[in-house]
């Protein structure tokens, strides 16, 4: 698995997505995996740059594996205890006006992974998805 730390701040962003378009060229991923893996991680990385450290800066580590028969991607961060994939999955049979705001991201993120697990081990959120190649 391929490392790096990046600070949790929007304005990485274009940074955590070359990092991964790099990785994903070097396994010669096709295209359409390519764009839902990037979607996937601006959603993650968005969530944490935005919510996990309200009072404070602090980093995400952002994991590539392109090694096995899925891609793995792995984001690990200090900031406030956050598992995405207990959050209750929005009403998308209700109209835009009457949904609930919030959760349609992540939403999307579990529903185009073939996993999403996530952990809180040593003060860290652990979250690691994947998807066939």
């Amino acid at each position: 698995m391929t490392e790096k730390i990046f600070p949790a701040e929007i304005n990485e962003l274009a940074s955590v997505i070359v990092f991964l378009e790099e990785e994903l060229d070097k396994a010669q991923a096709n295209p359409k995996l390519m764009v839902t893996l990037a979607v996937a991680l601006e959603e993650l990385f968005v969530n944490v740059a935005h919510y996990a450290y309200p009072d404070s800066k602090g980093t995400v580590k952002i994991g590539i594996d392109t090694s096995g028969d899925s891609i793995v991607i792995r984001l690990v961060d200090s900031g406030i205890p956050f598992d995405p994939t207990a959050k209750e999955d929005p009403d998308i049979t209700e109209s835009a006006e009457d949904r609930k705001i919030g959760g349609l991201g992540i939403y999307m993120v579990k529903k185009s992974m073939d996993s999403m697990v996530y952990e809180y081990k040593d003060n860290q959120n652990i979250l690691t998805i994947s998807k066939r190649k």
